[in-house]
C-alpha cells in the first residue's frame, strides 16, 4: 500500500494537486461530503467530516481536531494522563488518498482514513495507524518480513429502531441455518452489492451461532490497509442496515449471556515472496522463523488482552467452551485454542496458511492490535522461542495438573487483570511507546471504573451501541 510519505503541512505539493482533481471527479460523481475517520484508544471509530470540496485544503494542512480523544471512554468521559486528556493543543487529520472511497451505502458521501500530524508536522505518538505503520516498516527493512492481515468480523442484526435500548434479534432461524439467510436476503445481497462497488473483496458472508449473528471475511491485506479495511466494512455494514429498518452492533456482547461477536485476527509473515507458514520443517508445516512468531504472541496473550479485548464486555465474550479462545494453548484448525495454525487445504497452503488469534473483538482499535501482536511474534523470532505442545479437543477439559504441565492458563477473565498482565509486559509497552501505552493503561482504567458495581447485565446493555 502506498501511503502519505510526507505528511508536513504545506510539503506536499503532488498529493494537493492529486486531491484537486479528485475533488472535481468526486463532485462530478454527486459525492458532497468525505467522512475522515480513525479509532481512539477506547476503540470506537471517530469522525470528521468534510465539503468535497475541502479535500485539497485537508490534504495540504490537514484538518483541525482535539487530542483529547485519545483519553475518550467509550461512554464519552475522560480520563487524562501526564501528556493527554487536557483541553490544550489540537492535531492535524490527514486523509490517505490512497484509500478513499466513494460509500455505497451512504449516498453522497466518501471515506478516508487519516494520519493524525501535529501542527509541527510530526508523527502524533498516539495514532494507531502510525504506529502500525511504523512497525511494519522497521520490520521490512530489519528482518526482510511483510505481512498479509484479515479481521473477521461478526455483528449482531436487531430490528430498529431499538427501543430503550435494547437488542432484538432481527432473525429467527437457527445458527448458520438457510432459514435466516432467507430472512435477511435483502439486506446481505444490499451488503455484496455495496462491497462489490467499494472494491472490497468478501470471501464469504453467512449467518453465524448467537441470536442475529452475521459474520463476514474480506480478502488479506498487507496490516495497514487491513485495518482501514475493518473500519470501512463496520461502515458499511451499519450504514446499509439503516437502509434496511435495521440495527447493528458489533460489541463484544449484546447480551449478558450466549456467544459474542468477536473479530479474530488473521495474520502470516512473508519473506521474498514465501509464506513462512507454510512449505517449512517445523509444526505443522511451519518455518523455524514461522513457529517462533507463533510462540511470541502465544507467550504475550495474557498481556495482548489489554489491547485485543479492551472493553468491559469483552469479558462477558471470553468463556470457555464458547469458541473465544480463552486458554495459552495452541492447535491446528482447533477452534477452542487461543492461537489457531489454519494449515489451508492442499494446494492452497502456500497462499493460505496463516495464524489466527481468536481472543480479539471489535472494541479493539484494529491498528493497535495488529501492531502490538506483530511486536509479541517478533519478540518470539528474536528469542527463537518454540511451540509448546500442541492441544487437541477443548482445554476446558484438562484435569489442573495436566493443565500446568502443558503450560495452559486461562486468559485474564477481566479487563484488571488483563490491564495487570500490561502493566508488567516491558515489551508489548515499548512497542507502542509512552504515550500511546500510558493511553491504553489509563482508558482501561476509566472503563473498569466505569463499570464497576454493575452487573452482566448492566454492562452488556451499557456497551451495545458503542461500537
Amino acid at each position: 500500500m502506498t501511503t502519505l510519505a510526507d505528511p508536513v503541512p504545506g510539503g506536499r505539493p503532488g498529493e494537493v494537486q492529486r486531491a484537486a482533481a479528485m475533488s472535481g471527479e468526486l463532485s462530478g460523481r454527486g459525492v458532497h461530503g468525505i467522512v475522515l475517520s480513525y479509532v481512539d484508544t477506547a476503540g470506537v471509530a471517530r469522525v470528521k467530516t468534510i465539503p468535497t470540496q475541502k479535500l485539497a485544503s485537508a490534504s495540504a494542512w490537514g484538518v483541525g481536531m482535539s487530542p483529547v480523544f485519545d483519553t475518550f471512554l467509550a461512554n464519552d468521559s475522560i480520563v487524562t494522563t501526564d501528556v493527554l486528556g487536557s483541553p490544550d493543543g489540537d492535531l492535524r487529520l490527514y486523509p490517505d488518498l490512497d484509500q478513499l472511497v466513494v460509500l455505497a451505502g451512504q449516498p453522497g458521501w466518501a471515506w478516508a482514513p487519516v494520519d493524525r500530524i501535529t501542527q509541527e508536522g510530526e508523527p502524533h505518538p498516539g495514532c494507531g495507524r502510525t504506529l502500525l505503520r511504523r512497525i511494519v516498516t522497521e520490520t521490512a527493512e530489519e528482518h526482510g518480513l511483510t505481512f498479509k492481515a484479515g479481521i473477521e468480523i461478526e455483528w449482531s442484526v436487531g430490528q430498529g429502531p431499538a427501543a430503550d435500548g435494547e437488542f432484538v434479534p432481527a432473525t429467527s432461524g437457527p445458527a448458520y441455518s438457510a432459514v435466516r439467510q432467507v430472512e435477511l436476503s435483502d439486506y446481505t445481497a444490499a451488503l455484496l452489492t455495496a462491497f462489490a462497488a467499494q472494491d472490497v473483496e468478501v470471501e464469504q458472508i453467512h449467518p453465524e451461532y448467537a441470536a442475529g449473528q452475521f459474520e463476514i471475511s474480506v480478502g488479506a491485506l498487507d496490516p495497514v490497509s487491513a485495518a482501514d479495511r475493518s473500519v470501512l466494512v463496520r461502515q458499511t455494514i451499519r450504514a446499509v442496515a439503516r437502509q434496511h429498518g435495521l440495527v447493528v452492533s458489533f460489541s463484544p456482547a449484546v447480551s449478558a449471556e450466549g456467544v459474542g461477536n468477536g473479530g479474530h485476527l488473521h495474520l502470516s509473515a512473508w519473506r521474498d515472496g514465501v509464506n513462512l507458514h507454510s512449505g517449512g520443517e517445523g509444526r505443522h508445516g511451519m518455518t523455524a522463523d514461522a513457529e517462533s512468531f507463533a510462540a511470541g504472541i502465544l507467550a504475550r496473550l495474557p498481556a495482548l488482552t489489554a489491547v485485543t479485548a479492551p472493553s468491559p464486555a469483552s469479558y462477558l465474550r471470553l468463556k470457555p467452551s464458547q469458541w473465544a479462545g480463552v486458554f495459552t494453548a495452541w492447535g491446528r484448525e482447533t477452534r477452542e485454542a487461543a492461537l489457531r495454525v489454519v494449515t489451508g487445504t492442499a494446494g492452497l497452503r502456500e497462499q493460505a496458511a496463516n495464524l489466527e488469534v481468536k481472543p480479539v473483538d471489535l472494541a479493539a482499535n484494529p491498528y493497535l492490535a495488529l501492531g502490538c501482536v506483530i511486536a509479541a511474534g517478533l519478540d518470539g523470532m528474536s528469542r527463537s522461542l518454540r511451540l509448546p505442545e500442541e492441544i487437541t479437543g477443548d482445554p476446558a477439559r484438562l484435569g489442573a495438573q495436566e493443565a500446568a504441565a502443558r503450560d495452559v492458563r486461562r486468559l485474564p477473565a477481566s479487563l484488571a487483570e488483563a490491564v495487570e498482565e500490561f502493566r508488567k509486559d516491558n515489551r508489548l509497552r515499548a512497542a507502542l511507546g509512552p504515550v500511546l501505552a500510558d493511553a491504553v493503561i489509563a482508558v482501561r482504567q476509566g472503563e473498569i471504573a466505569a463499570a464497576d458495581g454493575h452487573d452482566d447485565a448492566w454492562v452488556a446493555a451499557a456497551y451495545r451501541w458503542k461500537y
